[in-house]
């Protein structure tokens, strides 16, 4: 047994101690024992943790937690106190636990080592405990409990009454900062799960102490992914944290910051929005303010401070969660209180206007008043049946209070418009119709209110509510609410000084389309034709919106709640226009013909009216029925009627044109009894007649003439009005200026008048005798004037007599002929008047049939087709109207419109074959090759399909028609691509089944074609490209014959085939554009359902291709085909999927650029949205042609492919982020996309672009894929974006560079610039996001590529890029890099050389970080590397490196760097005493940083003495010079007494740095010899050593170098001083005596300043002279010489202190002073002074007062020389005398106080 003892190791003997001691903690059955053993063995444990075998402190750590904590939480309901003491207890292991690597295996094993895997209560326990210990603070005198922690709590952790438990002085105390700090980093290792670390993760991150929160943040970051904010015992935890315990002893609330946090996680968790009782009191608490100042309104919130307002901003963020999250329950229950305090809240600061204490708003109260009303607008919204729905409106009406009264600023009025946008939202879901009157009359109210009005609330206007209560009406109520619509007109009568939105709000709510979209079906259905939503979108009854509008306002009256008539100014137009189109919707929707309601409804409303005869006689039936029917009616259309009229008369420009139009409608189609009012008023219609308005002419005439020619017109009345237009009209060669617009407005009148008189009934029975005379007039205005308003009235007058059978050949009067008039209109239509093309049309129908070419039929039909020649499109559709009027009469389609009176059309001569011919001679045309003709002739067979269709004569030509407009499909003209569609549009709806079919096949098959030619013939004229698109230098090639021509010249037939290929090319693209127009989409619509597309689905994948053309009308013409064709497009999609995707696979590498753009877009469109596995197959081929489009040769090619490429990137990354990838497919699709993003193609295009969509696509990619999928590549990856940094740095920043001088800078302030770039570059970003994603087995693989890297790169960007790499991974990654560390510190000691002092410096300090995880045979190599560096060069540079890696050593290694000290401490020493800045202050930084106090140099003496003294032998004069400055230093910080341990080891280094020549800085050598003569006991106890130091002091002072000297003389004087046993007067003056002599001869010569930046010559005189005066009367030691000796002494030193002196100079007097003090001082005390010492000091004594200039500082200086020489002064001497007579007058001329009082001191030395 003793022999097992005895051989048991140290180690084996303390692993059993503890294990004893551990034992006895754990049988501790009570608190007396625990604490009884603990003060025995607490103490020796824990310094076991100090042990030096590891395996000990291994043991203890592992062993005593395990212990300690096991049945912790049993424990706590037994003994509180022995609880606390144990859980103390491990608080104090923890600091001292040496936890493992984060993510290792023995970090994943530490649960279960350390007991908490079977113990998870334990567990649970030692987590809220730890996260209680974080929360805890020291409590204040007399406060027991603090934030987050009750007051049993507190106590627990003080261990109940020890008060110094947290004392980290007493005994045993422990570090609150460093406690938490351990307690931090335990909660961050294995030992916990995430749901048992969150909370108190959550206490760390909200903690004040940033690196205690910081390694919260790292906690919750990889925590809250794991835990579930739903969890309900979670947030029910949150709640009690946050609001804390009820009664005295309760938890108090949380820190405002933790506040913070928690409201965080609760504005994530729809759980939380439950809690109603905890959400009121969070508001409540959030939203306190202090009483209200007495006398005003103001009120300032109880919390102030940057953490208070961020914690009210969480309050209102919070509010916003429960408004958008909460349950319907929940929000119905806490709506009511929050809404009610939000409301307090904002109107205890003021309201509606905001006010405080100094007038002045408070950016924090604002915000949170914005807040405020913003979370009023959710809840309200959330919540309406409580709050909105109620028949005061009271919410409501307060929000639109505020939005007018809160003058606070625009920030809140932004916010008042949110909530109000957020209650509209409530409204919109439907209301009441009580309820919606109630809106309405509040809605009315605020659109009325001007800016300054006093509110219902007593506050002034500040803010216009207008546009709100407009955007409420338009979605709130309903459209046939006519109140509604009256609002609407109130915003467009706001006029111009309110906002456009104001106006276009309006509009929108006068158009039913704009209703509804504003108001979409809740369902989304097309169909909302019943039900409620039907109810919603229904027009307005039209009886009520005139009523509503016209019928209380047409006198002038003042309604209840808007304007009269007579103030509606800028709206009356919209009103007419408004009630117009309800009129005519209703009427047509009486025969079930309702026009089609969307954006285009008035124009679909106005074609309907101008086309359709059906429609027309419906509006007519309908008005007629409705007045038997209703008489009211008949009142309120009269109404309507009257209120036109007024318009016309009276309005603005604007407003009379569109009343005037909309009245003359009316006539038009009203039956005349409905008009007699206003045919009653034609005399009001003078004015308008003669008005300046062109339009309101016409009009204003085309009205006169309807309502004259009525039965109940007065005849007076028609009678005055003729003789008046016959007046003007007699005087139209006189006219000029306005009386010419009363010509045109006279002759349309008359026309039109003389027009329905002869054809209507009543006064046409009583014709009026002017027609001859008034065609006459016309006639000679048509032939005579030039004006072109009167031949336009004249040409119009022609016209409308003609259409009514007024101006035939028969009736034309003497001496005109038709001829001569058909001519004359040919004239002018050749000009482009459209208005003469019509006329002939029109005359052409008074004309008979003949087959002569010379009738006036054949004439009038040639000069129309002579018409061609002119390129106005317009032109010609007025041509085929009127060839359609001279080819049928009134049998032609446009006059629909034109027929204006009741009645059958009149008289029209008979016709046969002209159309026929016509049909012949146009579809003839339309085959020739004269673009000209080919246009005009395609325009015109459309109008005669479309005016004619209907006759059987058309009817049997379709076919013929069809080949014709098919024709034109393909033509180059997109004018007439768009009539041919037009065209077979007409031919399709006019065809039978057949037709239909045939027209379907030849478009699809022209459409689906590969090849293609022209169609038709081609003939020298033929135009193949547009003027200017193939210039040749001198013109361009046009036409056929220009191709011709340019192959003869240039000999090259081919030219032929080749020029007409690519006009065939064009053909095709121009062809597609016009598959969409004018209906194309709806034939092929038609087909799809039950004709040939519906058999024949091969056009999807070519028509899905061309919806992404380059060209945008074959692109917007596609889509509308698509539109029409395909009714559910994703289900088109899905089932055309493959072939879809095969098409364009196949398209996207075809030889044309169009169909491989088109393929890129195509393929973008059709993946994006869809399933992975939906395409999955097609991946690899995608993105192979992809890659492959990206290089082609056409630039908009590859910029779809780089939009292709960019989809597909967002598909990979969306699924590197889901990971919801095979990690096989992942790899695939990785492989494929970084070489390319890498690639030249990619971040090494010379786009700006590309390099763009690249960097930031990687970036993406790194930042949002799976850290699995992504792991392989981060090796090359990370190589790769290194040395992308320098290749994507712009090519501006390298010529700057090297032309810094020119642009005033320098080149390291550029790489500052440059530095700071890549700190803040994404790549760089990028970077750390890989090295995040790294794991211990791909580090091999990482690790020689980033050393590959590093060796490789070039530039400065990147290798700065790569020495943060490997500081990165120092810091964040030491665990895992820790074995490379070693190896990367080698290379970057070769990388530290660069000659860019930038990266030199990034590698040092690369070098630094290494440093931490280096062994130390490695830090000795690179110490070793910087002693080299230094030691070994001459260049100053290599000396700044050396310091910046010991600098960055020291500073980021402290630890590493304190352990190496006595290698690296001395070495530093040294080098800080560089002589070349940069260098020096590196080093002298590193010694401050790592040592403390200057005595430290004494721990270092030795090794600083022998590194110092081998470097004194340096061949380099600089390393020489440093070495000789460090050991002089060593004098310096030895202190005043060296010890003579010390002093033995620096003598020899001292006197061997003495050695040498003087050079620049030796007198710091000299000086610090002579302190360290005075410090140290050599001088007394050394008589060998005291000789040589004197002897090197009096060499050094006969050194000849003149800066030097001064130094060395002066050195010799403190020497001399110190030496007081020996007389070295002799040697001194033989020394000192020349130098005095010198300077003195030096007087007069010149001032000369020094070469090198030292002081001048003279001033150098002075101190050279100063220091030699003053050694010499220092040397005099009165002491050791005899009297006649001393007196000889003095008088041989007297003549050159006299003559210095006389200089005057400050330096020199100060010295004398100062050194006759110190002899006066040397004199013994009471020494009798005999005459002739008398007399000589007597001489010296003078020198004191003889200061007549001298400054204060010397005469003080003399002063206390005179001082010390009065103690010697005894009655009867002369120096007594002397003094005693100065100092009197001194007395009197002082002024100085300081120098009085030496003077005083004098006098109390003599006696006085």
């Amino acid at each position: 047994m003793s022999a097992s003892i005895s051989t048991e190791t140290p180690e084996a003997k303390e692993l059993s101690l503890v294990g004893k001691v551990e034992l006895r903690i754990a049988l501790a059955d009570s608190d007396t024992k625990l604490e009884s053993i603990l003060k025995t063995f607490l103490a020796p444990l824990l310094l076991k943790l100090a042990s030096t075998h590891i395996n000990v402190r291994n043991k203890e750590r592992l062993n005593l937690i395990p212990i300690l904590s096991y049945g912790l939480s049993g424990n706590m309901q037994e003994s509180a106190a022995h609880t606390a003491s144990l859980f103390n207890l491990l608080l104090r292991l923890l600091q001292s636990f040496k936890l493992p690597v984060r993510g290792s295996d023995e970090d994943i094993d530490l649960r279960t080592k350390l007991g908490l895997l079977d113990n998870p209560k334990d567990a649970e326990f030692i987590a809220t405990w730890l996260g209680k210990v974080i929360l805890f603070v020291k409590p204040q005198a007399g406060i027991k409990r603090c934030p987050g922690l009750s007051e049993e709590d507190c106590k627990f952790l003080q261990l109940y009454g020890k008060d110094d438990v947290w004392m980290s002085s007493a005994s045993g105390g422990l570090n609150l900062v460093e406690t938490k700090i351990a307690a931090a980093k335990f909660l961050m290792s294995g030992a916990f799960v995430d749901l048992e670390r969150f909370i108190p993760a959550l206490f760390t991150s909200a903690d004040s102490n940033s690196r205690i929160s910081e390694i919260g943040d790292d906690i919750l970051k990889r925590t809250s992914p794991n835990v579930s904010l739903e969890d309900r015992d979670l947030v029910i935890r949150l709640f009690s944290i946050y609001l804390g315990g009820e009664g005295a002893d309760g938890t108090l609330p949380a820190r405002m910051q933790l506040r913070i946090k928690i409201l965080k996680l609760l504005c994530r968790s729809q759980e939380a929005t439950t809690f109603v009782p905890q959400i009121i009191r969070v508001v409540e608490e959030g939203l306190q303010m202090s009483p209200s100042s007495v006398g005003g309104a103001s009120a300032s919130p109880v919390k102030q401070g940057l953490e208070a307002s961020k914690l009210r901003s969480q309050v209102f963020a919070f509010i916003n969660w429960v408004a958008r999250a909460g349950t319907e329950r929940s929000i119905s229950a806490a709506a009511p209180y929050l809404v009610r305090e939000l409301r307090n809240y904002i109107e205890r600061q003021g309201w509606p206007q905001y006010y405080n204490d100094d007038s002045r708003a408070v950016s924090d109260e604002l915000s949170s008043r914005a807040f405020g009303y913003e979370s009023i607008g959710l809840m309200a919204r959330a919540c309406p049946d409580e709050l909105l729905f109620e028949n005061s409106l009271d919410l409501l009406r307060w929000l639109f209070e505020s939005l007018s009264g809160d003058a606070s600023g625009k920030d809140i009025s932004i916010s008042i418009e949110h909530a109000l946008g957020s209650v509209l939202g409530a409204f919109s879901e439907g209301i009441s119709d009580g309820f919606e009157a109630s809106l309405t009359d509040l809605l009315l109210h605020y659109m009325t209110i001007s800016l300054g009005d006093t509110t219902t609330s007593n506050s002034k206007v500040v803010r216009s509510t207008r546009f709100v209560a407009v955007r409420f009406a338009n979605r709130c109520l309903s459209f046939h609410n006519t109140r509604a619509r009256w609002i609407d007109l109130l915003a467009i009568e706001a006029g111009p000084n309110e906002r456009n939105e104001l106006i276009e709000e309006g509009r929108k709510g006068l158009d039913p389309y704009w209703f509804k979209t504003l108001n979409p079906p809740k369902n989304n259905s097309r169909n909302e034709d019943t039900g409620t939503e039907a109810a919603k979108y229904r027009l307005p009854d039209y009886g009520e919106l005139i009523e509503e509008i016209f019928g209380s306002r047409l006198d002038g009256a003042q309604s209840s709640h808007g304007l009269g008539r007579s103030e509606l100014s800028h709206a009356y137009g919209s009103a007419i226009v408004f009630c117009r189109c309800v009129l005519l919707h209703q009427a047509l929707a009486w025969k079930q013909r309702s026009p089609i309601v969307d954006i285009d409804w008035k124009k679909n409303i106005d074609g309907l009216l101008l086309n359709d005869e059906e429609a027309r006689k419906t509006v007519k039936d309908y008005l007629k029925e409705t007045h038997k029917n209703d008489g009211g009616y008949n009142k309120t259309l009269t109404s309507y009627s009257n209120a036109a009229f007024s318009g016309l008369v009276d309005g603005a420009p604007a407003d009379s044109d569109m009343s005037g139009e909309c009245l003359l409608e009316l006539c038009s189609l009203a039956p005349d009894f409905l008009l007699d009012d206003l045919s009653l008023r034609i005399t009001d219609l003078r004015s308008s007649v003669f008005a300046n308005g062109l339009t309101s002419r016409v009009i204003a005439s085309h009205v006169f003439g309807l309502l004259a020619s009525r039965k109940a017109c007065p005849l007076s009345a028609v009678q005055t009005m003729s003789d008046a237009f016959r007046s003007k009209i007699a005087l139209w060669d006189r006219a000029v200026g306005g009386e010419v617009h009363q010509v045109h407005g006279s002759i349309l009148a008359t026309s039109y008048l003389i027009g329905r008189l002869r054809y209507g009934e009543g006064i046409a029975s009583k014709p009026l005798d002017h027609d001859l005379s008034f065609m006459n007039a016309i006639l000679t205005i048509l032939t005579s004037t030039r004006d072109k308003e009167l031949l336009g009235s004249a040409i119009a007058a022609i016209d409308q007599l003609s259409l009514f059978s007024v101006f035939t050949p028969d009736t034309m009067p003497i001496p005109y002929k038709a001829t001569s008039i058909v001519k004359k209109l040919k004239e002018h239509a050749k000009l482009g008047d459209e208005g003469a093309v019509l006329a002939l049309g029109h005359f052409a129908m008074q004309c008979q049939e003949d087959t002569s070419s010379k009738s006036i039929l054949n004439e009038i039909i040639d000069g129309l087709y002579s018409l061609h020649e002119n390129k106005q499109p317009e032109l010609h559709f007025a041509v085929g109207s009127a060839l359609s009027c001279a080819a049928v009469a009134w049998g032609s389609k446009s006059l629909v419109g034109v027929l204006d009176v009741e009645g059958q059309p009149p008289y029209a001569a008979r016709r046969q074959d002209t159309l026929n011919t016509m049909l012949r001679k146009v579809l003839g045309d339309c085959k020739t090759t004269k673009p000209a003709l080919r246009q005009a002739s395609v325009i015109w067979l459309l109008c005669l399909v479309q005016y004619c269709g209907h006759l059987e004569e058309v009817r049997v030509q379709l076919r013929s028609c069809q080949a014709a407009f098919k024709g034109f499909l393909a033509d180059r003209d997109s004018l007439n691509q768009e009539t041919a569609s037009r065209g077979l549009t007409l031919v399709y709806e006019k065809g039978d089944r057949g037709l239909k079919d045939d027209l379907i096949r030849d478009l699809v098959r022209s459409f689906t074609r590969t090849s293609a030619g022209l169609a038709g013939n081609v003939s020298e004229d033929t135009e193949l490209f547009e003027p200017g698109a193939l210039p040749t230098g001198e013109g361009s090639v046009t036409t056929y014959k220009d191709i011709m021509n340019l192959a003869a010249e240039v000999g090259d037939p081919s030219l032929v085939y080749r020029f007409m290929s690519l006009a065939s090319n064009n053909a095709i693209w121009s062809s597609r554009a016009a598959f969409g127009r004018f209906g194309l989409s709806n034939i092929l619509s038609d087909s799809s359902v039950d004709g040939y597309l519906a058999q024949n689905p091969k056009i999807y994948p070519a028509l899905y291709r061309y919806r992404f053309d380059p060209n945008t009308n074959v692109r917007s013409s596609m889509n509308e085909i698509w539109s029409a064709l395909v009714k559910d497009s994703t289900a088109t999609l899905n089932l055309h999927f493959d072939s879809i995707m095969h098409d364009l696979l196949q398209s996207i590498l075809g030889k044309e650029w169009r169909v491989r753009q088109a393929s890129c877009g195509a393929i973008a469109d059709l993946v994006q949205g869809r399933p992975t596995d939906k395409y999955e197959k097609y991946l690899t081929h995608i993105w192979t042609k992809t890659f492959k489009v990206c290089d082609d040769i056409k630039d908009s090619v590859r910029t779809a492919a780089m939009t292709l490429a960019r989809v597909l990137t967002g598909i990979l990354t969306r699924s590197l982020e889901a990971g919801d990838s095979p990690v096989s497919g992942a790899n695939s699709m990785l492989k494929e996309v970084l070489p390319f993003l890498l690639s030249p193609s990619g971040l090494e295009s010379g786009s700006a672009e590309v390099q763009s969509f690249a960097l930031k696509t990687l970036l993406q990619i790194i930042k949002s894929g799976n850290r699995k999928f992504l792991r392989p590549f981060v090796p090359d990856l990370v190589a790769r974006l290194l040395g992308l940094l320098s290749s994507l740095e712009p090519e501006a920043v390298n010529y700057v560079h090297l032309n810094a001088d020119k642009y005033g800078i320098t080149t390291q302030q550029i790489d500052d610039v440059r530095l700071n770039s890549v700190k803040g570059s994404p790549m760089m970003d990028a970077i750390e996001r890989c090295l995040d994603i790294l794991d211990a087995t791909s580090m091999m693989a990482f690790q020689r590529s980033l050393e590959g890297a590093v060796k490789t790169v070039v530039g400065l960007p990147s290798k700065v890029g790569a020495s943060r790499v490997l500081v990165s991974l120092s810091t964040r990654h030491n665990h895992m890099f820790k074995p490379y560390a070693g190896h990367f510190l080698k290379i970057a000691r070769k990388q530290v050389l660069d000659r860019n002092d930038t990266i030199s410096v990034s590698y040092a300090t690369a070098c630094g970080y290494l440093a931490r995880l280096a062994s130390n045979e490695e830090l000795l190599k690179l110490l070793d590397f910087c002693k080299k560096l230094y030691f070994g060069s001459e260049d100053d540079r290599h000396r700044v490196i050396s310091g910046e890696i010991i600098h960055a050593f020291g500073k980021h290694a402290a630890d590493r760097f304190a352990s190496l000290a006595s290698d690296v401490l001395p070495f530093v020493f040294i080098a800080k005493h560089d002589s070349y800045d940069h260098a020096k202050d590196l080093f002298h930084d590193a010694w401050n940083e790592n040592v403390g106090g200057s005595r430290a140099v004494l721990l270092y003496l030795q090794e600083i003495i022998s590194l110092a003294s081998q470097y004194l032998d340096s061949a380099s004069w600089l390393i020489k010079h440093t070495s000789a400055f460090a050991i002089a230093d060593t004098v310096e910080s030895a202190g005043s007494e060296i010890a003579p341990s010390s002093a033995e080891t620096i003598w020899p280094a001292l006197e061997k740095a003495m050695n040498g020549k003087t050079w620049e800085g030796k007198e710091k050598i000299l000086s610090s010899l002579v302190r360290f003569a005075k410090c140290s006991s050599m001088l007394k106890t050394n008589s060998e050593i005291a000789e040589i130091m004197q002897a090197i002091v009096l060499r050094e002072s006969r050194r000849n170098n003149a800066e030097y000297r001064q130094h060395a003389i002066k050195c010799l004087g403190d020497f001399v001083e110190l030496r007081q046993e020996v007389d070295l007067f002799t040697i001194v003056y033989e020394i000192t005596a020349p130098l005095i002599q010198e300077s003195l001869d030096d007087t007069n010569d010149m001032d000369v300043d020094s070469a090198v930046g030292g002081i001048s010559s003279k001033l150098l005189n002075d101190e050279t002279l100063a220091s030699a005066v003053g050694t010499l009367i220092r040397s005099i030691n009165p002491g050791i010489r005899k009297e006649s000796d001393l007196v000889s002494s003095l008088s041989q030193a007297i003549d050159f202190i006299n003559k210095a002196s006389s200089r005057k100079t400050a330096s020199v007097q100060n010295a004398i002073f100062d050194a006759e003090k110190s002899l006066f001082e040397k004199l013994s005390i009471g020494q009798r002074i005999s005459e002739s010492l008398d007399g000589v000091l007597l001489q010296y004594v003078k020198l004191l007062f003889n200061l007549e200039i001298a400054a204060e500082q010397t005469r003080v200086k003399a002063a206390d020389a005179a001082t010390a020489v009065a103690s010697h002064a005894r009655e009867g001497t002369l120096v007594r005398a002397l003094l005693d007579q100065e100092v009197v007058l001194a007395q009197e001329q002082e002024r100085s106080f300081s120098v009085q009082q030496s003077l005083n001191r004098i006098k109390k030395a003599l006696g006085g």
